[in-house]
């Protein structure tokens, strides 16, 4: 399995709860996994109902079997002034422009920029080894942009390196370009089964192809149970009241004629919910990629529904084949 997850998805799907689920399911059996977010809405933070994450990696939950999750809030202009450090040595002299707004002005002025310093500093997360010369993390996910913007987020180093012909920022370019568009990245789309957002999701896994962007899967969040067998749902769609009526007064029901109308609506809405959700799978089955699926949890959501999120995966094959613990 790819080392650096990234995963994005329309708003209002639950990205950003998917991937905090999958940083538990790869953490499983003793690995240790880091999750990041780039866009400064302290999500992570929000599903695993902690602190909001400052700009360093911590320690944020315990996988089963012992496995550690640790989680970062990249922040643009930190992420700069370490490349200024790192690349030219201006420890002193960057915290001096960042006082005077230069670095806010380059990382606001320049989107481009903005996009390579964050996707590079989880890229130098994926290459980063011990003295032993083991991964520091088994897996890194990346809680990404929406899917409107995932391509161009990720292929921006692509065009920073050919503007920039040499010198370190065409090195970085470079550098965080051969992580993405390696086997060691996968970029997984979520999902409802709505019109809108399988919509968006066909047109952004066709983006990241003609981008040479390595897709991963396609993940269908918040699916609901099917409530009605098959017969029943053909009767729900046809409105059948009579023979709902007869069914309830054999049943014992008494006041049955009152219930019909409203339980005749209630199954039509199901019915037709059904065959939209058929619909919308047919188009995702045409997109010709794997997935996963995982289940509508009551309202809202909480660290022990992440666990249950997390445990579905894993059901579903997330890690399978891994290496157990770092840097194997």
């Amino acid at each position: 399995m790819s080392r650096f997850q990234v995963v994005s998805g329309k708003g209002g799907t639950g990205k950003t709860t998917v991937a905090a689920a999958l940083a538990l399911a790869l953490a499983t059996e003793g690995r240790r996994t880091l999750l990041v977010e780039v866009e400064g809405r302290q999500g992570i933070a929000q599903v695993f109902e902690t602190e909001p994450l400052p700009y360093e990696e911590r320690k944020i939950a315990v996988a089963p079997g012992g496995g550690e999750v640790y989680a970062l809030a990249i922040d643009a202009e930190r992420a700069l002034l370490d490349y200024l450090q790192m690349f030219y040595k201006l420890g002193s002299a960057g915290r001096a422009l960042k006082k005077l707004g230069a670095i806010d002005f380059a990382t606001t002025i320049a989107p481009g920029v903005r996009d390579v310093l964050l996707t590079g500093k989880a890229c130098e997360a994926v290459r980063r080894k011990d003295k032993q010369n083991r991964y520091v993390y088994d897996y890194v996910i990346m809680d990404a942009p929406p899917t409107g913007r995932i391509t161009r987020f990720l292929n921006v180093n692509d065009e920073v390196a050919g503007l920039a012909r040499i010198g370190p920022i065409h090195n970085q370019a470079q550098a965080v370009m051969r992580v993405l568009k390696s086997p060691e990245t996968a970029v997984h789309l979520v999902t409802l089964l709505e019109e809108m957002p399988v919509q968006e999701t066909a047109d952004g896994i066709a983006e990241l192809r003609d981008a040479e962007l390595p897709v991963g899967r396609v993940i269908v969040n918040m699916v609901r149970p099917h409530l009605l067998d098959e017969d029943t749902l053909r009767t729900a769609a046809g409105g059948r009241r009579k023979e709902i009526a007869k069914a309830l007064t054999r049943a014992g029901v008494t006041g049955s004629a009152g219930l019909v109308r409203p339980l005749v609506e209630q199954a039509a809405e199901h019915a037709q919910r059904v065959e939209l959700e058929r619909e919308q799978r047919a188009v995702l089955a045409g997109l010709e990629l794997p997935g996963y699926e995982l289940p509508l949890i009551g309202e809202g959501m909480d660290p022990a529904g992440l666990y249950d999120l997390a445990t579905e995966l894993r059901k579903q094959g997330v890690g399978e084949g891994a290496g157990q613990g770092v840097g194997t």
